[in-house]
């Protein structure tokens, strides 16, 4: 397993002969000076904090091996709180100036005039406001040993790539939500909102609500712009950005789809920053997965560069749940709605077959989030492959041949991305425009590998439902949770933060850096907990 730093430009790796208990979490891992572990010294008090820089400065972990062989960790004191009454939580009674071990986030501030948010009159309608050091613990579990299920990347977050790499993550994310003190007068801000790549469920549900909440900050309609067919429709004549009023976006999470239209890659950086700057927007939404995400931080990137002051926040969407760090990206709970839906019309096609069997090519291309979570909640899915697990083409066959010989049919979930190794040159290889790999079609390989096994003695039922998942309305849990994404993203535009992504991260809401969630697609554990609990319940074999 290699470690970095998570956000480092040139990571440095550690190597895989290395291996550091994780320090527990009452210590944070990463400012003070190293102290040796294992020697029969006391170890010295740690020393002061050094002085601080703005809120969330990153300190780069010191985590190694001393000369002498001994391992070392750095450690620093506990944070302490203060009790507070009616049993109000932890307040933590650090001063302003204490150094934090915070994701960093960029803002604006020193560009801009801070003043009282609208909302302050009934206190935020009741409801109070999010401090600015309001943190979220990326860290929540405590593992006995190195041995126990995920303990191998206690610190961080690990990619399971062709490369192991766990990136190490503080110990901390800063709290999404509204602010007491702004730093944009709303009735000056104009804003735009792009919808970037694939389709997913939910993407009018984020613009109507940034349109929303938006509107209830003061922003005047006239103000608040819709970039046509992705971000090429910042400076491309054929398509005109549209005015997005609260009278336009009504209703709109009822329909699939984006209202605004979106595409894949083809983004001018430099020409969109001179259109931001020319239309003097200084507030951009880009809703998209790692490819938008990643052209969201270019932009941000460039208009430091250019000296244009303008906030740029993306909103994560990742129909595959690949997005790092993040525990479910929005569309994805309906994805795995309708996905079972397939599944279990594959179970009746395939049990009223003689020798039937049902394969359904779910959407997941490096992530086989999708087809685990689908496999698991319909309890008909036989065998489930996905992209992180290699498999042998006859093993897969022996063992489907043996399914249909204790019960007389199979039903088989596989994700888009899966068997790769077994189709090398069938695919042309390279990205598409968005910088996702190009894959060979794996459902008719394996289909047709099954039905010359079995000689032809067997009918398969092959199931293909993407699109149908894709164009779909939202459902429920979905599109509260679409509101929330929507309403986070303003609020931090307007906390005065650029470069940044909200999400939902140990069931909380934080903000993130772009940089931080783009570095890898989010990928299934092979050795987790969720994964070995479907192939425990299906009782699936090892095919490698």
């Amino acid at each position: 397993m290699l470690y970095r730093r998570a956000g480092a430009q040139s990571p440095a790796l550690r190597d895989r002969s290395v291996v550091v208990p994780p320090a527990p979490r009452h210590a944070v891992i990463p400012h003070c000076k190293a102290t040796e572990t294992g020697s029969s010294k006391s170890a010295p008090a740690p020393p002061k904090p050094p002085k601080p820089g703005p809120v969330g400065a990153s300190v780069p972990v010191t985590v190694g091996q001393a000369p002498d062989g001994k391992k070392v960790v750095s450690v620093t004191p506990p944070p302490q709180y203060t009790a507070t009454p009616y049993t109000a939580g932890r307040v933590s009674s650090a001063s302003l100036d204490e150094e934090e071990d915070v994701l960093p986030l960029r803002n604006l501030r020193k560009h801009l005039k801070p003043m009282d948010s609208p909302f302050v009159v009934d206190n935020n309608r009741g409801g109070g406001f999010v401090g600015d050091r309001d943190r979220v613990r990326l860290h929540t579990v405590e593992y006995e040993s190195q041995e126990s299920a995920g303990a191998f990347c206690a610190d961080g977050i690990a990619t399971f790539g062709d490369e192991d790499v766990c990136l190490v993550l503080p110990e901390w994310a800063i709290r999404c939500g509204p602010r007491k003190t702004i730093y944009a007068d709303p009735t000056q801000v104009s804003a735009a909102v792009v919808t970037c790549g694939g389709l997913c469920p939910g993407l009018n549900d984020v613009i109507q609500n940034i349109v929303y909440t938006l509107r209830d900050y003061g922003v005047p309609e006239d103000n608040i712009l819709g970039i046509k067919y992705g971000l090429r429709g910042f400076y491309e004549r054929d398509e005109k950005p549209i005015t997005l009023t609260s009278e336009m976006v009504d209703g709109v999470h009822l329909k699939g789809g984006t209202m605004l239209g979106t595409s894949r890659g083809g983004a001018n950086i430099k020409e969109i920053v001179r259109r931001i700057d020319l239309w003097g927007l200084n507030m951009v939404f880009v809703i998209g997965g790692n490819g938008g995400n990643a052209a969201a931080h270019a932009i941000a990137e460039e208009c430091e560069a250019s000296g244009v002051v303008c906030s740029v926040v993306g909103v994560p969407k990742s129909i595959d749940n690949d997005i790092l760090l993040v525990d479910r990206c929005f569309g994805f709970e309906t994805a795995v709605e309708e996905a079972q839906r397939a599944l279990l019309a594959a179970k009746v096609e395939a049990s009223s077959a003689h020798h039937g069997i049902g394969l359904v090519k779910l959407m997941g291309r490096q992530s086989g989030f999708i087809a685990m979570q689908a496999s698991m909640a319909s309890g008909v899915v036989d065998v489930c492959l996905i992209p992180e697990i290699q498999f042998d083409l006859q093993k897969l066959n022996e063992y489907v041949a043996k399914v249909i010989e204790r019960k007389g049919h199979c039903v088989v979930c596989l994700a888009e991305g899966a068997g790769q190794n077994v189709v090398k040159g069938a695919s042309k290889g390279g990205t598409d425009a968005s910088g996702n790999p190009i894959l060979a079609d794996i459902g008719p390989i394996v289909k047709d590998s099954l039905k010359d096994y079995l000689k032809g003695n067997c009918d398969i039922k092959y199931i293909d439902p993407t699109y149908m998942i894709r164009a779909i309305p939202t459902t429920t849990n979905d599109r509260v949770y679409c509101k929330v994404l929507g309403q986070g993203a303003v609020h931090g535009a307007f906390a005065g933060y650029t470069d940044i992504t909200v999400g939902l991260v140990n069931t909380h809401y934080v903000y993130m850096p772009i940089q931080t969630i783009i570095q890898a697609p989010r990928r299934v554990n092979p050795t987790g907990r969720r994964w070995n609990r479907l192939v425990s319940a299906i009782g699936q074999p090892n095919f490698s």
